[in-house]
């Protein structure tokens, strides 16, 4: 059976309308329509995650009838949730889920609510935190930060990265954050 790789980069803001140019981009192009529909069906299943946060990030790929999860969580509950409800979606035949459950720590949690209010409280970012689902998400892992999801523009992208690298405390400031084009 040949499989086309379909990377889906899972991100929690707004539905983004899939264009023919987007889909090149997005690994997208020349997939069958039942891979296209296991993706959406998996982004779908990951937004409705009850116990999803600002604070968790979780990617997927769908390579023919097989998902891969990816990505970090704070509650080791979420990771369990995603393959569960990944796997009971109609013509998903295998489930690899390799989300990270990130070691519970008092400093990365005080790290975590910082970055939040340096980004989400800074008045030309406030815009992003509008809304239950948050475009941008942090993960903090050791003093680590990495910053993933979407955001408008460039200079929207480094905004928070400055504000995320005026936090003290936090060793290094990965800025993985992808520019929504329109």
């Amino acid at each position: 059976m040949y499989r086309r790789a379909l990377v889906g980069l899972f991100v929690l803001t707004a539905l983004v309308a899939v264009t023919p140019s987007s889909r090149a981009q997005n690994g997208v192009s020349g997939q069958s329509p039942a891979e296209i529909r296991i993706a959406r069906e998996v982004r779908h299943e990951i937004v409705m995650l009850p116990y999803m946060d600002v604070f968790d990030f979780i990617a997927f790929k769908v390579e023919g009838f097989d998902v891969t999860l990816t990505g970090a969580v704070t509650n080791p509950a979420v990771k369990s949730d995603a393959g569960n409800a990944v796997k009971r979606i109609e013509g998903v035949q295998h489930v690899d889920n390799q989300v990270e459950v990130l070691p519970p720590s008092p400093i990365d949690r005080q790290l975590r609510l910082r970055l939040y209010r340096a980004i989400y409280g800074f008045p030309p970012l406030q815009k992003y935190a509008l809304g239950v689902l948050k475009p941008i998400r942090i993960i903090v892992k050791n003093g680590h930060a990495s910053l993933e999801g979407v955001v408008d523009n460039e200079a929207d992208k480094n905004m928070v990265q400055l504000r995320a690298n005026s936090v003290s405390g936090v060793f290094s400031v990965t800025n993985n954050l992808q520019v929504v084009k329109p």
